[in-house]
């Protein structure tokens, strides 16, 4: 496993956060009415392996569908570089937008396709 400490965050600077993740592993590409129109590649981290650096302030939510994600948004510039869930075995996790991540090549990303549109 190669997991490794990246860091990430919004546009405009205002969130920024820290991640271990396993870039090794495929990021999912979901087609959803809104991961379709954001462009998100995600990768799912346990909670306790992502720590918000700065702009807890600066951030607001949104949830739709079954209300479950916290999709979260920089008040500033817009962008959604991370959201907070449910694992389906209930522990709590965040669905990192690989975009997001400082210095990360994305044309190496091993990406796999998620039909979220008809779940």
């Amino acid at each position: 496993m190669a997991t490794k400490t990246h860091s990430g965050g919004c546009h405009c600077g205002a969130v920024r956060y820290s991640t271990e993740l396993d870039l090794s592993q495929p990021v999912i590409s979901c087609n959803c009415s809104m991961c379709g129109r954001s462009g998100t590649l995600l990768a799912f981290v346990p909670a306790d392996k992502f720590t918000l650096e700065s702009g807890a302030d600066s951030i607001t939510s949104y949830k739709f569908n079954n209300h479950i994600i916290d999709h979260l948004f920089c008040k500033t510039c817009g962008i959604k570089s991370f959201a907070r869930g449910k694992a389906k075995d209930g522990s709590d996790t965040v669905a990192i937008n690989t975009r997001c991540l400082d210095d990360v090549d994305l044309t190496a990303l091993k990406v796999q396709e998620y039909d979220g549109k008809n779940r």
